[in-house]
């Protein structure tokens, strides 16, 4: 009796040791999941987030270069003399990819007027306008159309491309942030317990090379990670509205399509109000009054100053800018919806892929010849399904099915919000992304090992927040990370040597 009574109280002690080995524990947690989330493509030197805002930003500068060049060559001096109105354009298009908070709408409405107003003086440098004058001027804008169908055109479709794409870009950094503050959740003490007696009560018998049983492991990990599988339904639903997303990029909202050519078009639209100058300028008369002309000397003046060059010509395909980044869109979007494909079931995958391990568990085909927490041989419990709802019968954690982890609820919340606004913006509406931060963070009982103190595999700043109380914990509990091995060690040679006494 008292042969098998030592090696329990020996486990028991190890047990008792939780407190000392949360710390590594909490680690391989953390670890364990980054681990998995980037075998599915989305790592560090790799990240689809990081590459697709290289994307964006290069097509952005190379667009803004691309409009100076052809205009500096087209309309010279008078370019230069109003360049500030484009460059503000540019600004507000890279503003509003950034950091949002911008109305897309309404800013390129502002673009227009200002375009025409300086567009009037021109056509018109014969007279005097004063600030009322143009801005009389500029409620004409929508009855005379002075610059065709481009503004309306052009405004739906950059609208719909930079929704589109600052989405996908949101959802992606979503992505990450969930991965990241899921993966660093604090197993509980019931779960400690389970994992340490999976991994080591075995070697206390003697038992050091034999592997967990499969199933064991397998309903082990679905206990310890039941808060994790309640993400599962929300995590597909976002999946699946970033695919739909990507379709629009590759299609009808493809941000390339539209900013390429954004110079042709702006200055198509110039050429059409310098056709159509004298209708215009007459209805405009019409409905602000007769102007109020220059003295002479300033009449011939303005004259030579606003006299425009030839018809504009776009450049040969050849000279214009190299693609952004080195890349297409259409070959960025297929690899991230590759990846997004993978990622699909990621949540309810999770325990059957850590188990998947050999360092892990033994495989299927050791059913036999396995740790079944009590001794070596076939484990004969059924496997639980996924969630913390399936976990009240859980024959290896006792789980707690009243008391959901609050981080992961709100994680859930978060990639809720996410999707309703990728449907959004494949609709395309616009979003709003001011609350991002506070909707994809979270502090909670269940943060543990928090997002500073597990190295990040992703680079990007939406929604980096961690609790300090739990911030704290981790520390306390990380406090002594060598002792665990040495405990082993410990308590095993003490085994050895009192069963050679006993013999």
């Amino acid at each position: 009796m008292a042969r098998f009574g030592l090696p329990a109280l020996l486990c028991l002690l190890a047990a008792l040791s939780a407190a000392l080995l949360a710390a590594e524990l909490k680690s391989k947690s953390c670890s364990e999941v980054r681990r998995l989330y980037v075998s599915k493509g989305f790592n560090k030197n790799d990240a689809p987030l990081h590459e697709i805002n290289e994307f964006f930003k290069e097509l952005l500068e190379n667009a803004e270069k691309s409009l100076n060049d052809m205009f500096v060559k087209t309309y010279g001096r008078l370019y230069m003399q109003n360049s500030e109105l484009f460059k503000d354009l540019f600004v507000e298009l890279k503003r509003y990819y950034v950091v949002g908070n911008v109305n897309l709408e309404e800013m390129l409405n502002d673009f227009w007027v200002r375009l025409l107003e300086r567009m009037f003086r021109l056509v018109n440098s014969q007279y005097h306008f004063t600030d009322e004058y143009l801005e009389c001027v500029s409620k004409y804008t929508e009855q005379l159309k002075p610059f065709g169908d481009v503004p309306r055109k052009l405004k739906l479709q950059v609208t719909r491309a930079f929704v589109a794409a600052r989405t996908f870009a949101q959802g992606l950094a979503v992505a990450r942030d969930v991965v990241s503050k899921v993966s660093v959740v604090n197993p509980t003490a019931q779960c400690t317990q389970a994992l340490l007696k999976m991994s080591y009560c075995s070697h206390c018998r003697g038992l050091v090379t034999v592997k967990p049983c499969y199933n064991y492991c397998s309903n082990i990990m679905r206990g310890c990670l039941a808060n994790q599988g309640d993400l599962e339904f929300e995590w597909n639903n976002f999946i699946d509205a970033m695919l739909m997303v990507a379709e629009r990029l590759e299609g009808p909202f493809n941000i390339e399509s539209v900013m390429d050519p954004i110079d042709v078009k702006i200055s198509d639209a110039i050429m059409n109000m310098q056709e159509n100058s004298v209708q215009v300028s007459q209805k405009v008369f019409q409905g602000c009054g007769q102007p109020k002309p220059l003295p002479a000397g300033r009449i011939s003046r303005s004259i030579s100053e606003s006299t425009f060059s030839a018809r504009f010509r776009p450049y040969h395909p050849e000279e214009r800018p190299t693609t952004a980044a080195g890349t297409s869109l259409d070959r960025l979007v297929t690899d991230v919806k590759e990846k997004l494909k993978q990622a699909k079931k990621f949540w309810s995958s999770l325990p059957s892929n850590v188990c998947n391990d050999e360092r892990m568990a033994a495989g299927n085909g050791n059913e036999e010849d396995c740790w079944n927490g009590k001794g070596r041989s076939r484990y004969l419990f059924a496997v639980t399904g996924n969630g913390l709802a399936n976990q009240g019968n859980n024959p290896e954690v006792q789980v707690d099915t009243s008391k959901p982890d609050i981080l992961i609820l709100r994680q859930i919340m978060a990639l809720r919000v996410m999707t309703s606004k990728m449907k959004n913006a494949y609709n395309g509406n616009d979003v709003d992304f001011f609350d991002i931060s506070d909707e994809s963070s979270g502090e909670g009982s269940g943060s543990g090992c928090e997002y500073q103190q597990c190295p990040s595999e992703f680079e990007y700043n939406a929604t980096d927040h961690a609790g300090k109380s739990a911030h704290d914990k981790a520390d306390s509990a990380g406090a002594r990370p060598g002792v665990q091995p040495y405990l082993l060690a410990v308590f095993c040679i003490v085994f050895l040597v009192v069963q050679r006494e006993w013999r």
